[in-house]
């Protein structure tokens, strides 16, 4: 799990909601900063360091994957910056491209680089954090939250996210590939201003994470179901 020290502390993880209990939980966030480490120890995850931008950085991290635990089961690709909100009109090709490298390019980063490890599972897993803000559907609700957000990179690269996950799934047809979005949740991105928390931010990830083998793939799913994201 990459970019997961920050957004999922003080939440929970798959097996202590009566969910069934993965076989391996990996911490794989940026920083390496004691509480990082602490909060790995805390969840009985290792830590591994990684920059999700870094080329060097990422085949690192699956080289010590490889070396300690041999494969993965479930990579969830969770690393995400909000970027620039407001007047569109302000936005610079850096802003984009700081904002796309994480929320977008990052993910096909780490991808690449773990799928040798994710063939190695019985029933290999992607799931990548995508959000209802890039929703065409939702950020046209009037009744939705989403709606009232000038956020045009975040948007952006949510609904690029989501449309590269049902590529993946095409694609990959080996490996179940869906994409969370964890609703409005108070996290460091948005100044803990969401009514849900970490806890609830986290269903719909943990669902997908411990479904049978043989559940579907390509789907976009929150914590209330599959919204419609068109």
């Amino acid at each position: 799990m990459r970019g997961a020290s920050r957004p999922v502390r003080g939440g929970r993880w798959a097996g202590d909601g009566g969910e069934p209990e993965l076989g391996l939980v990996l911490a794989a966030g940026g920083g390496g900063h004691d509480d990082d480490l602490e909060f790995g120890v805390a969840v009985g995850a290792r830590f591994v360091p990684i920059d999700v931008t870094d080329d060097a950085s990422v085949a690192a991290a699956a080289a010590d994957v490889a070396e300690h635990e041999g494969r993965i089961d479930v990579l969830i690709n969770n690393a995400g910056v909000h970027g620039p909100t407001g007047d569109p009109g302000a936005l610079t090709a850096a802003d984009a491209r700081a904002v796309f490298d994480v929320n977008v390019i990052g993910v096909v980063r780490v991808t690449g680089a773990f799928l040798p490890l994710l063939r190695r599972s019985a029933d290999p897993v992607i799931i990548n954090v995508s959000s209802g803000m890039g929703s065409l559907a939702l950020t046209h609700d009037p009744g939705r939250p989403e709606s009232h957000v000038i956020a045009p990179l975040y948007t952006a690269s949510k609904a690029a996210l989501t449309m590269l996950t049902t590529q993946y799934a095409k694609g990959l047809t080996d490996i179940r590939v869906n994409a969370a979005d964890p609703g409005y949740t108070a996290t460091d991105l948005n100044g803990h201003t969401g009514p849900q928390t970490v806890a609830e931010g986290t269903d719909a990830i943990v669902a997908l994470a411990t479904e049978a083998p043989g559940a579907g793939t390509g789907r976009f799913v929150s914590r209330d179901g599959e919204p419609a994201w068109s």
